[in-house]
């Protein structure tokens, strides 16, 4: 055996340890397929970890098959977006109380402030045309527009932005403004009603 002295060191052949400079496609070969069984068995952990995460949500055991269990998740999330989708249509329903919100949301991707009013009152002819005056004045520019009646009420649900050279007070502004739309509406309705009866009255 021939060794090579460097001087005090002294190196000794791979051969001896059982390492090769050359790799055979055979090993090749034996490494790919021990990493994929590893990469697998780790891949179906995960998938474990997650139906029994599943199971622990749902109103299953733990001997509850995949095919069953997915299902029922299926099933869940059906029930979740029906949910999600009556509270939806109950926010954009009229109440019986008058409400006003502007609430600031983000900012587009020109920098325009961008936020969400909405308006709920007595319904009448001249509101939305006011409506629209009153966002014309401030520059506003509609994005989406929602309006839903019912018994008599409205509700409208605006998405708006801003201009470029206005700021968050625009959201100040508008709150303001339909708050006085608001109060002229009530003032129109008690004087319609203080007509009605005064009518009534002189008929009776």
């Amino acid at each position: 055996m021939q060794s090579f002295s460097s001087s005090s060191t002294t190196y000794y052949p791979l051969e001896m340890y059982g390492v090769t400079t050359e790799t055979t496609p055979k090993d090749r070969a034996l490494a790919a397929m021990k990493n994929h069984k590893e990469a697998e068995k780790r891949r179906r952990e995960r998938i474990n970890s997650h139906l029994n995460r599943l199971r622990s949500l749902l109103p299953c055991n733990s001997k509850t098959d995949k095919a069953s269990l997915l299902a029922k998740v299926v099933q869940r999330v059906k029930e979740l977006k029906q949910q999600a989708l009556g509270i939806t249509e109950l926010e954009t329903l009229p109440s019986e109380t008058d409400e006003i919100t502007v609430l600031a949301c983000d900012y587009s991707s020109d920098g325009r402030l961008i936020f969400k009013a909405s308006l709920c009152c007595e319904d009448r002819s001249d509101l939305l045309p006011e409506l629209i005056e009153i966002l014309k004045s401030l520059h506003l520019k509609t994005l989406k527009a929602e309006m839903a009646t019912l018994g008599g009420r409205i509700r409208n649900v605006l998405i708006v932005a801003t201009d470029k050279d206005h700021s968050i007070e625009s959201v100040h502004f508008l709150q303001n403004a339909l708050k006085s739309l608001l109060e002229r509406s009530n003032s129109s309705d008690q004087s319609k009603r203080r007509r009605v009866l005064d009518h009534k009255f002189i008929v009776q």
